[in-house]
């Protein structure tokens, strides 16, 4: 059987880096070549400053980088000497979840290969097996056509992408009945038809699959006919669209109607924990949403630069072709409480385990009064007594806390977002 001797990976992204990073880790003896057009990405790739942020990257890289992987510019000369290319020979769909991608690669639940039922074809599947044979066991490799492999990657995403949408809708009806949406998802989540996983309600999921996965999905339904399929997996991404609506105007509700001028601390900004990736993050929409209201932001992330934020922030589409607004409306801090001094509010957007830690009576001290929380990840749960007894009064996802405060209306009078309802359907990928 041929052997794979030489690896090239077109791409030094959050995939390519880290997946061929560990194939040289867990294959030493073959030769791993990352290549990407970005220069000082792959400048990066060869500092000690990695150029993403993921728990335990750092040391499978350091391990082998120089000795049998490498990261170039020069993208001819990788492709000629390569015995097997990522992206163009197979379909090898990841399944990694950011914060976690070096444990999934290392310790995965399945990998997908698919290939043309050619002769030619099932020789490549079976080299590629025998370089993740080197690890998995080969219960876990799983081999396909090529369509069967690509179309399992996007459902297995639309499926995930649903059961968050899911339980979201459950937190719109928890908070209108006095449910807590937390014991609803332990209820349904003991179900071993249903599982426990994904059943967190927040202000919806981010990154750079899910979205686009599902789109993907909507739009090779209509271009197959299939209009009901399609309408079917756009309301999950519509519903996710609704959630991040709901929480602003909740925001701007429990702010008196406005919130045009008022300082905002808005804690976290990647679309998760773990991670400095903010692709379609949450926090950038609720963002966007106060931004149109006029409000002040101070937004704090551990892992997410300054030049990021006001990069993701600018866009035409959240800037409502103004980015000179943002240096008016946005300051990113280095500390969260200095994003909090002076606040009327304080909003957690990202699960950051650092932000069960604050000194939340130091916060409360030099905030305004009345002092907010709005918790959009469900961080603070078991602070929520102790947070009221400080003086805060307490909003979050899929539960009524507070119970002194001007009642919450679905439309709030004078915010120009309008009606909470699901957004007109976005273009297709």
């Amino acid at each position: 059987m041929f052997q794979i001797k030489k690896i090239c990976c077109i791409g030094a992204g959050y995939v390519g880096g880290p997946t061929c990073s560990v194939i040289a880790h867990m294959c030493p003896e073959i030769t791993v070549t990352v290549v990407d057009v970005n220069e000082s990405r792959i400048k990066a790739w060869n500092s000690d400053t990695l150029p993403i942020y993921e728990p335990g990257l750092k040391e499978v890289v350091e391990s082998c980088r120089g000795k049998n992987l490498f990261f170039s510019t020069d993208i001819d000369s990788a492709i000629r000497g390569a015995d097997l290319v990522f992206i163009s020979v197979l379909s090898n769909p990841e399944f990694l979840a950011e914060g976690t991608a070096v444990r999934d690669l290392k310790e995965p639940d399945r990998v997908l290969i698919g290939g043309d039922e050619t002769a030619e074809g099932q020789k490549a599947i079976r080299a590629l097996c025998a370089v993740y044979e080197h690890w998995v066991p080969k219960s876990r490799i799983i081999t396909t056509n090529t369509w069967s492999s690509e179309l399992s990657k996007l459902a297995a995403n639309a499926f995930l992408a649903q059961r968050i949408s899911s339980i979201n809708s459950i937190s719109a009806l928890c908070e209108a009945t006095g449910a807590d949406v937390e014991e609803v998802a332990k209820a349904i989540g003991m179900d071993q038809r249903i599982g426990s996983k994904f059943l967190k309600a927040s202000v919806g999921f981010g990154g750079s699959c899910f979205q686009k996965d599902v789109l993907n999905l909507v739009y090779l339904c209509e271009a197959l006919n299939l209009p009901e399929v399609a309408s079917y997996w756009q309301q999950v991404i519509d519903m996710n669209e609704y959630q991040r609506r709901r929480f602003a105007h909740r925001i701007i509700d429990c702010l008196f109607n406005t919130v045009t001028g008022k300082k905002i601390a808005l804690l976290g900004f990647s679309f998760k924990k773990d991670t400095g990736d903010t692709r379609e993050s949450s926090s950038i929409y609720i963002s966007k949403y106060l931004m149109d209201e006029g409000a002040k932001l101070f937004i704090y992330d551990p892992k997410v630069l300054k030049e990021q934020i006001i990069h993701d922030l600018s866009q035409p589409n959240i800037s409502e072709d103004n980015p000179e607004r943002v240096s008016d409306l946005v300051t990113v801090t280095s500390d969260p409480y200095e994003a909090c001094q002076s606040a009327h509010a304080l909003v957690i957007c990202t699960e950051w385990d650092m932000f069960k830690e604050l000194d939340y009576e130091k916060i409360y001290k030099k905030m305004l009064k009345p002092a907010f929380i709005f918790d959009g990840r469900r961080v603070l749960d078991h602070l929520h007594a102790h947070l009221q007894d400080i003086g805060f009064q307490i909003e979050t996802i899929g539960k009524k806390v507070s119970t002194l405060r001007i009642p919450y209306s679905a439309a709030a009078v004078g915010s120009r977002l309008g009606a909470i309802e699901p957004p007109p359907k976005k273009s297709k990928a």
